[in-house]
């Protein structure tokens, strides 16, 4: 069967835990390609372009997290990647949650970047649908000036800003807006954060405005095996404003998951 997503699955399988990366918006899985290709080296690395993004099919009218979940889980069986450390940023932090809420016994940790787990709020509701309607209607070029400095610090390279913008000029508008509609009718993941019974890393920038370091703080009071990483230098796209001081945050989870990570409940046991 030919997965719905397009993706990228880089690494060969071995004793270490699997790690599946999703985007935030608007962007795609470019987005996630210093961590590719430092962990690819030692594990499986699986990063799709979520529907409506990258290279993914376009399904305009609107997206809900549970969707994008779905194609993740549909994906996965297809590449026979059983469990997983799951990472996500912004978008991709609360489609993660939403992982977690369907199928928890697959995934071995969290990693939770520059995202918050509360549902929209009514002011919040009217400008994602105010934005979707504007992406329809202009296209994403003026939305991806205008926003550049606040996805990425002022002072990122402008190697990091060219990717970025090139990331939100190529969504297309149609899947751009389909997600915002359905991120708009988003569950509150608070109350489940409690209940996250694998390790999980909590990381965001210093200087992110969009999800602040507050919001990165709470989560991982709510999260009964945490750890939380602010990353200096860095704004709402840490692993691409800060790829080596994110990558090592990474790493230490990442290695602590493989030390305590047990036989999945699929597998046979002696």
């Amino acid at each position: 069967m030919t997965p719905f997503l397009a993706y990228e699955d880089k690494g060969a399988d071995s004793s270490s835990v699997p790690l599946v990366l999703v985007h935030g918006h608007p962007f795609d899985r470019t987005m996630w390609a210093p961590q590719i290709e430092t962990f690819s080296a030692a594990r499986r690395v699986v990063a799709p372009d979520l529907r409506g993004y990258g290279a993914s099919p376009v399904v305009p009218g609107i997206t809900p997290l549970s969707a994008f979940a779905a194609d993740i889980e549909a994906l996965l069986d297809d590449l026979g990647v059983d469990t997983f450390v799951l990472g996500g940023l912004s978008m991709g932090g609360q489609i993660v949650m939403e992982c977690y809420a369907r199928f928890p016994d697959r995934i071995r940790g969290l990693v939770l970047a520059d995202t918050f787990p509360a549902a929209e709020t009514k002011d919040g509701r009217r400008a994602r649908a105010a934005m979707a309607d504007r992406l329809l209607r202009e296209g994403m070029r003026g939305y991806a000036d205008e926003v550049l400095e606040l996805m990425v610090a002022p002072y990122a390279s402008a190697e990091v800003k060219a990717h970025v913008h090139g990331m939100m000029t190529a969504t297309p508008p149609e899947g751009a807006a389909a997600a915002l509609r359905g991120r708009a009718q988003r569950p509150d993941y608070r109350g489940l954060l409690t209940r996250v019974a694998v390790p999980a890393l909590v990381v965001v920038g210093a200087d992110d405005t969009y999800t602040p370091v507050p919001d990165a703080e709470a989560m991982h009071a709510a999260l009964p095996h945490s750890t939380l990483r602010v990353i200096e230098g860095a704004a709402h796209m840490p692993n691409l404003e800060r790829p080596r001081e994110f990558d090592e945050a990474l790493a230490a989870f990442l290695e602590h998951v493989d030390a305590s990570s047990q036989p999945s409940p699929h597998e046979p046991r002696l």
